[in-house]
Order: C-alpha cells, then structure tokens, then sequence
C-alpha cells in the first residue's frame, strides 16, 4: 500500500511541474498566479501523503500550516488584483 502512495506522490510531483511550466509561460497574470496555486495544492497533497506513509503527524502539522497560508495568500493576490493595485498607496 505504501508503494502506492509513494508512486502517487511522484505523480502528482511530476504533474506540478507542469502546472509550473503553465506559471512560467501563463498568457495572463491570473493564469500564472492560478498556477501557482495549484503547485501549493499539490505540494499539500503530496505533505499529507508522506505523513501517511512516514506515520508522522509532524508532516500533517505543516500540512495544515502550509494549507492556512496558501488560502491567505491566494486571498490577498486576488484582492490586490481586483483593487488594480495597492490600496491606500
């Protein structure tokens, strides 16, 4: 079972890549920050994986961390994107 999950794992890595391909050659901004995103999503997919594996909670602490400051992050970038810039500058 564990080699599934590890199997898992590298394909779900070899598929961020190619979301950061997608970032780097985005046509749009949105497209590029939603790529981003997407390798953040991935990246916590993959941290949940290994605490499975591993058996270590450690890894799910900072899966759920890293989860929190995804979902602010992608709030602030749409919020400042949708503002057209710094507000209050």
């Amino acid at each position: 079972m564990t080699t599934f999950f590890l199997v898992s794992s590298l394909i779900i890595v070899a598929n961020a890549f190619i979301c950061l391909y997608r970032a780097v050659k985005g046509p749009t901004l949105p497209d590029r920050i939603l790529a981003v995103n997407v390798v953040g999503s991935k990246t916590l997919v993959v941290l949940v994986l290994i605490a499975y594996v591993f058996e270590q909670s450690m890894y799910l602490d900072t899966a759920f961390i890293y989860g929190l400051l995804l979902f602010v992050i992608t709030v602030a970038i749409a919020r400042y994107l949708e503002a057209g810039g710094l507000i209050g500058v």
